[in-house]
């Protein structure tokens, strides 16, 4: 999530926010949370990692990484959805769609 840190500036600056969930429990969510300065939910379920159609690996009881680029009006730019350790959406990648999230942005 320190990538996302580092630019969330330049999304504030094209009008977005950064958000992350977590299904970690507040304890070792404190520890990114030390990190970071964007909000981050804790305590993702598996109802709510079904709802955004994310990869929940049922041995592990854990949700694997799902990142959306939103824009104002509610459409939705990108979605990534990772079923491991690779393929994730680097934010340098992604800050490339902020000046996008405004109004009528891409729509």
């Amino acid at each position: 999530m320190a990538g996302y840190e580092a630019i969330k500036q330049r999304f504030a600056d094209a009008g977005g926010t950064v958000y992350a969930a977590a299904v970690d429990s507040a304890e070792k969510a404190n520890e990114v949370r030390a990190d970071v300065s964007f909000p981050l939910a804790i305590n993702v379920t598996k109802a709510q990692s079904d709802e955004v159609r994310a990869w929940w690996n049922g041995d592990r009881n854990y949700m694997q990484p799902a990142e959306f680029i939103i824009n104002a009006d509610g459409l939705i730019l990108s979605a990534t959805y990772s079923t491991g350790p690779i393929g994730r959406l680097d934010a340098e990648d992604a800050v490339t769609m902020a000046p996008l999230l405004g109004p009528g942005g891409l729509s």
